[in-house]
């Protein structure tokens, strides 16, 4: 009974000394390592954080039974961890930090025209996601294989260098013609940037996710791959069955129709970025036209 006691009242102590401070610097915390495990939770390194908190406790348990040899091993070890951490996690802290660059804090600080939406850019895009979905219809028609990746606010210049630039207005016949099986760049990702077809013939990292179906072709791995590396949405065409299926932030989703397609990409292309400014402009507009 003491020790509840003792215990309540240092609890009742601590609580007295608690601030707005510490109960921000507390959230703060709650939600980084939050972050972190969702982040690291379905990669490789998941199986890595189990490996050192083992160290940690063989750690405690050495310097608490006067092991001596052990921890003077495992305090060298952790003092080299940080660089070690560095070189270990890369993919995760890149992609962490990717995440950060995305956020739409980051937004209010971007010059570039991708997130100045105007009326006249969102028309054209809603025009050009148009125009690539009839193309996709018509591809899977004739299960003909393709590969389509809409850039967002990641730059995809470094998998652009690897085909031809274009820079052309999309239209069916082209985004066929591209993709037909004996054209030169069919086999390559189609780069579409803002409303354009930026460029065709690209090559694509391949998924490190070793837990995806085996069955699964090249294509579809380039699609995750892309997903992966970046926040670009990549829509694939299968050239076996002609299913549709479109790959974000590392997933993959299959059997879409012209309706969910085209819903899906105004919705993550269209509206992501300044969604109440475009859809006020719209509203002025048809205001306007109605006075």
């Amino acid at each position: 009974m003491d020790f509840i006691t003792n215990n309540f009242n240092a609890f009742i102590t601590l609580m007295k000394t608690f601030t707005m401070s510490d109960f921000l610097d507390i959230s703060i915390m709650s939600f980084i390592i939050y972050n972190f495990i969702k982040l690291i939770r379905e990669t490789r390194a998941s199986q890595l954080v189990k490996g050192i908190i083992i160290l940690i406790i063989a750690y405690i348990f050495s310097c608490q039974f006067n092991f001596r040899m052990l921890s003077y091993l495992l305090n060298k070890f952790f003092e080299f961890g940080i660089i070690a951490l560095l070189v270990v996690f890369q993919p995760e802290l890149r992609r962490a930090l990717e995440q950060i660059g995305r956020s739409k804090i980051s937004r209010y600080w971007s010059s570039s025209p991708l997130y100045r939406y105007d009326l006249a850019s969102h028309k054209l895009t809603q025009k050009c996601i148009s125009t690539v979905v009839d193309a996709i219809l018509l591809l899977q028609r004739t299960k003909t294989g393709a590969l389509i990746v809409f850039e967002r606010q990641t730059k995809l210049g470094d998998i652009v260098n690897t085909g031809t630039i274009l820079r052309a207005r999309p239209s069916v016949s082209i985004i066929g013609n591209i993709f037909f099986n004996k054209a030169p760049l069919h086999d390559g990702a189609m780069i579409i940037r803002g409303a354009t077809i930026y460029a065709a013939g690209c090559i694509l990292p391949l998924t490190k996710n070793e837990d995806i179906n085996p069955d699964i072709g090249t294509r579809h791995r380039a699609a995750l791959g892309i997903s992966e590396d970046s926040d670009a949405i990549a829509v694939v065409v299968s050239e076996e069955n002609g299913t549709i299926s479109v790959a974000i932030n590392g997933n993959l989703t299959r059997n879409y129709n012209k309706d969910q397609l085209i819903d899906l990409l105004e919705k993550n292309i269209l509206f992501e970025t300044d969604e109440p400014k475009v859809k006020n402009q719209i509203i002025g507009s048809i205001m306007r036209k109605k006075k």
